[in-house]
């Protein structure tokens, strides 16, 4: 089966460098699935999961908080300010985060203070969520 080159790399660090023979994230019109040769592609993703899936059907799952994505036919590229792998990601810390970020956006006044709060608020939610979506799928196990 034909498969492509795949990175996922944070500001920090590179999460993911292989082959896939497959890989669906979140695009920003929609979720998107990526197959060998695809057609190049660069768009903007929102905060959601990355789904890699390896040549022996194999599953392994990042959560980014938005960013670019570039595609060709041999290589995707996914670049995201932050990247955890779902086995790092905690629930009840995204959950407490967003509660502490809720409080500043109670306490913000300018609205550019309130964007920026508001920008954290979304990816505390899709964060959370992801956690919760991902230990379901997969029984509490991670990925």
């Amino acid at each position: 089966m034909a498969t492509f080159k795949v990175d996922v790399v944070s500001v920090e660090k590179s999460l993911y460098s292989g082959e896939a023979k497959f890989v669906v994230l979140p695009g920003e019109a929609g979720e998107l699935g990526i197959l060998p040769g695809h057609t190049p592609l660069i768009s903007r993703i929102r905060p959601g999961v990355v789904k890699i899936v390896h040549e022996d059907n194999s599953e392994e799952s990042i959560f980014v908080a938005g960013g670019l994505l570039e595609v060709q036919p041999t290589h995707v590229t996914v670049l995201s300010d932050t990247a955890i792998r779902a086995a790092d990601l905690d629930e009840a810390k995204a959950e407490a985060a967003r509660a502490k970020a809720q409080d500043a956006l109670r306490n913000a006044h300018e609205k550019a203070d309130i964007a920026v709060v508001e920008a954290e608020l979304a990816m505390l939610a899709a964060q959370a969520a992801a956690a919760r979506r991902i230990r379901g799928a997969s029984g509490g196990r991670s990925h």
